[in-house]
């Protein structure tokens, strides 16, 4: 399987986890999803952006992000790193019919300069956009006040979407973007599967029953709380042994890098 290939050069083999990687996208074959999860209905996510990344002339990947104001997209480090040209879709719900499509180059792009790819610390990017007007089909994520900056959102209901992988058979992204409902488990807890040279202050973890979990095609993707929909995480990675395993998903936590996102955006909450 193809994305396998990718999740083999990724993965640090000291650590029990695999980065919930970008996918090749095929131009045939398309399904797959989150695992498990149900099919969002058009404008349900509004903030969604998808991302088809090119590394080279004969490769590209896909990934997911979030709009966080009308010029700026906020997406995992992992996504970014060497790509040549992001092409950013708005709008979308069926996976590349956007409202609003951008290109841009690769250097559009700012990685967190401690991003570290072994260890998925500081798994985080933003990425510049040309100005987006807003519509009823494309919408500004909410991210946490400073105040919040403390919360730990443990036992939490949480929200993930993206256009990943709907089992670990799957081959190909899923033409319909898909979302599911988890909950916040403790980093203590967290760290029992992937250790603590992984899962730091700055990592945000949920657990995965009935085999419903974040997959490859999901990274960089929001995690918002059901509650309020204000962005707590976006998808960094999962177990290597399989997204349907019922080991604990990954994802970087927002609230640890809202003045970096402010410095580099001047975005703030």
């Amino acid at each position: 399987m193809r994305c396998l290939i990718i999740l083999a050069l990724c993965i640090a083999t000291t650590f029990d986890y695999s980065i919930a990687s970008p996918v090749l996208v095929k131009a045939d074959g398309l399904d797959g999803r989150i695992t498990n999860g149900q099919r969002a209905a058009a404008g349900q996510f509004t903030y969604q952006v998808g991302l088809s990344l090119k590394k080279s002339r004969f490769s590209s990947s896909w990934c997911g992000g979030s709009l966080i104001s009308s010029e700026w997209v906020l997406t995992a480090a992992h996504c970014t790193k060497d790509i040549l040209e992001i092409t950013v879709y708005l709008g979308a719900t069926v996976r590349t019919n956007a409202e609003v499509k951008h290109t841009v180059s690769g250097d559009s792009a700012i990685i967190h300069s401690g991003y570290n790819s072994k260890t998925l610390v500081n798994d985080i990017s933003v990425i510049r956009i040309p100005h987006t007007s807003l519509t009823s089909r494309i919408s500004i994520v909410k991210l946490p006040a400073i105040a919040r900056s403390y919360s730990t959102f443990d036992g939490d209901s949480v929200v993930a979407s993206g256009w990943g992988l709907t089992s670990d058979s799957s081959k190909a992204v899923s033409n319909d973007l898909m979302f599911a409902v988890l909950k916040v488990i403790s980093n203590s807890v967290c760290k029992k599967t992937y250790g603590s040279a992984s899962v730091k202050d700055s990592t945000i973890c949920v657990a995965t029953p009935d085999a419903i979990s974040t997959c490859q095609g999901d990274s960089g993707g929001p995690l918002v709380l059901e509650s309020s929909k204000v962005q707590v995480g976006l998808t960094s990675y999962g177990a290597k042994d399989g997204c349907e395993i019922g080991k604990p998903a990954a994802f970087t936590r927002v609230t640890s890098y809202l003045e970096w996102i402010r410095e580099h955006t001047g975005v703030a909450y």
